[in-house]
Formats: structure tokens, sequence, C-alpha cells
């Protein structure tokens, strides 16, 4: 049986949720996204551990924290997505679930570079473009994983 901590890790510029491009991110802070996340893991009888962070050094921190024995990691690593080389070689130690949460669909995005997310390689799944709903759905699957042994 895996470990009861549940991870939700957020990059830069995720604590301006709800007040930056609205149009593209919707009006929820990060607050409203991890009392969802925390009503996943309280459900479950689980531990939440909900980060934010402009500092890919603090990230990575986090990651090897969960590295092993963790239920799970649910990760929106925003721009980190795209040049965070560092950050992807933590996750690539991992021995538990990881689940890529992005708020926009970046396959839609206007900037083609924006669609090409490195951190794939390294994680079990990606949820995009659900707006912040992607997260708590991210939490149950690590939940249904730990509930089936995985």
């Amino acid at each position: 049986m895996t470990g009861s901590i549940v991870f939700v890790l957020n990059g830069p510029n995720l604590d301006h949720l709800g007040i930056r491009e609205p149009a593209i991110y919707g009006h929820a802070t990060l607050a409203d996204v991890e009392a969802s996340c925390r009503s996943e893991t309280d459900a479950a009888g689980l531990t939440l551990r909900f980060h934010q962070t402009n500092a890919e050094h603090e990230m990575i921190a986090w990651v090897h924290e969960a590295r092993v024995g963790a239920a799970g990691i649910v990760i929106n690593p925003a721009a980190f997505s795209y040049a965070g080389y560092p950050l992807l070689d933590a996750l690539k130690m991992c021995d538990c679930p990881i689940v890529e949460v992005h708020i926009s669909n970046i396959h839609r995005r206007e900037a083609e570079w924006r669609s090409k997310s490195i951190m794939t390689q390294a994680v079990t799944g990606i949820i995009s473009g659900l707006g912040v709903d992607g997260y708590p759905l991210a939490v149950r699957h690590i939940v249904n994983l730990r509930a089936a042994g995985k």
C-alpha cells in the first residue's frame, strides 16, 4: 500500500489565480483549488500537502520530499512545463503516480510552444483544459489508485 500524503504542487504565477487572465484561467483562486483538493483527501482519510512557488528549486525540494512513499503528486508546473529540465529530472526519480494538471487546454493556446510540456515524459497522466476542476479529478485518481493498492 502506498503512502497517505497527496502532494499538490503549483508553479509560477498560480499565486495570482483568479486575477491573472481570468478569460483563460477563470475566477477561482488557489485557495478554492486547495479546498476542492482537501475535500477529496479528507474523504479518503489522506493528508494533503498543497504548495505554490515561483522558484524551481522549491518545487524540486517538494518533489524530492514526495519521491518515495507519497500516495501521489498532482502538479501544475505552469511555465516550468516548457524549460524546467531540473524539475523533469526530479519527477523521473519518483516512485509514486504523478498527474500533470493544466487549467487551460494547452493544446489550444495561442502559442505553439505552450502545447509541448516536457513534463509528460515523467507523469502518469495529464489533465488539460478542465479549468480548476482538473485538480480534484487528479486527486481522486490518486485516491483510487491507492485504494486499489497500486
